[in-house]
């Protein structure tokens, strides 16, 4: 584990990172039906329950370089954001492109001791994730979702935003037709894919040593994820010991779903 030292002794240079981080959205626009609008719903919700504080602390799990992590910075200056991942060449770009995030810590959510791994002063006011929670199986998830209820303090809030498929297989299939066509309206299919995004930073030099590191802290593929719908996460989110759970926003099968502590 590393806190706030991604990149340390392997900076990346502002300008490239840019570049890179630039890229990353384009391509992440690929997958995510509505992904602007998704990530500013998931900000909107933490600014209305926390956006009162004086220096609310705020958790982005599975940050990457930091796409949501920024956006809550820019949005809420006065709050204290840690940007959580396990791999540090976006961590990295991240650190180098995203300067108004409080914090970078390399960790793998979910393994033993995570949480320490934060460097947490007291207790946290909101958690984000995005893309991230739908890879744990789902005893590993309510492993997760209990770590987090006895790190947010009471009335804090937890917000997934993610592609959560419904249970009934009519309605999954029409919720993923529906996301299909609005990026066919879009036009975002053309996009860098992620498997040539990778692709190409490999050829980078200066992203070697750091792409070494990757190889080195990733775990193996955990496959398509665990397939939860947003009722079984709510379910799970209840289980773990948040008193409210449920989806705010939903297009196609892209939702928002929030948990109060």
């Amino acid at each position: 584990m590393r806190t706030d030292t991604a990149g340390v002794g392997m900076p990346v240079d502002a300008t490239l990172a840019g570049a890179w981080l630039e890229r990353w959205e384009r391509q992440q626009e690929r997958y995510a039906v509505e992904r602007e609008e998704r990530f500013t719903v998931m900000v909107d919700v933490v600014e209305q329950v926390v956006g009162h504080r004086a220096r609310p602390l705020i958790a982005d799990l599975g940050s990457g370089p930091g796409s949501l992590s920024a956006r809550v910075a820019e949005r809420l200056p006065h709050a204290e954001v840690v940007a959580v991942d396990i791999d540090p060449l976006l961590l990295a770009l991240g650190r180098a492109g995203h300067p108004r995030v409080t914090r970078w810590v390399e960790t793998l959510i979910g393994r033993p001791g995570w949480i320490e791994d934060l460097g947490l002063d007291r207790p946290l006011d909101a958690v984000l994730s995005s893309t991230a929670l739908h890879y744990p199986p789902p005893e590993a998830l309510l492993r997760i979702y209990r770590d987090l209820a006895g790190t947010l303090r009471p009335g804090a809030v937890l917000v997934n935003g993610d592609h959560l498929i419904p249970e009934e297989p009519s309605l999954a299939e029409l919720a993923l037709a529906i996301g299909r066509r609005r990026s066919q309206r879009r036009g975002v299919g053309g996009a860098e894919d992620w498997s040539q995004w990778w692709d190409a930073a490999r050829r980078i030099p200066e992203f070697a040593e750091l792409l070494a590191a990757r190889e080195r802290q990733l775990p193996p593929s955990e496959g398509e994820g665990n397939g939860l719908s947003a009722a079984q996460h709510a379910a799970l989110l209840r289980l773990a010991g948040f008193r409210q759970a449920g989806s705010v926003w939903q297009y196609g099968a892209s939702s928002v779903l929030v948990a109060l502590r």
